[in-house]
């Protein structure tokens, strides 16, 4: 069975992101894990935990990623784009990916799970570009053993439509859950 983890680095449950996932998440097969980077995950610290031991010693809402992370087969990165790249806590999540480097450097060892597919779904409006989100988060996707990546699904109207009203994305969208569903 597919397992598949969405990232949403959205603070707005039913904003714009959440719109796009609503419609995105019937469409996939299998086990589906959504993780709200809002939800109490911090950034690194740099405590060097790590480099001694396997794992982080920071317990809060990232323990759950890396758990995730470990047994997923599809990874998505959802976010809005603020100020041209991703939004400040899948940033964070994205700091706390130094335990994966540390595992493997330190300890010989990977606790990413075996070679995933990824996905990037990203919305905003204004002037905005998203060319360093989509950067960011393909190396987010990377950190996570995610190597087989979707092309990015972008939403950058909202200032001027609601993405709920996208239906133009409803292809792309389709796309993705049979990227992740093993049918492409």
């Amino acid at each position: 069975m597919k397992k598949t983890l969405i990232l949403n680095g959205s603070p707005r449950r039913g904003g714009d992101t959440a719109a796009l996932l609503e419609r995105l998440i019937p469409m996939l097969e299998g086990e589906i894990r959504q993780i709200q980077a809002y939800d109490g995950i911090r950034p690194c610290i740099d405590c060097r935990a790590c480099q001694k031991s396997p794992g982080c010693a920071v317990r809060d809402g990232m323990t759950a990623v890396y758990d995730a992370m470990g047994e997923c087969d599809n990874i998505l990165v959802a976010s809005p784009v603020y100020f041209r790249n991703l939004t400040p806590p899948m940033l964070n999540i994205l700091s706390r990916m130094q335990v994966n480097y540390a595992a493997e450097h330190f300890h010989g060892t990977d606790l990413r799970g075996g070679r995933k597919r990824g996905a990037v779904l990203l919305v905003g409006g204004g002037s905005g570009r998203p060319d360093l989100a989509q950067i960011t988060a393909n190396i987010l996707l990377h950190q996570m053993n995610a190597w087989d990546l979707h092309e990015p699904v972008l939403y950058l109207d909202t200032d001027r439509r609601p993405a709920a009203l996208a239906h133009e994305l409803d292809g792309a969208l389709r796309s993705v859950a049979d990227f992740f569903n093993g049918q492409k």
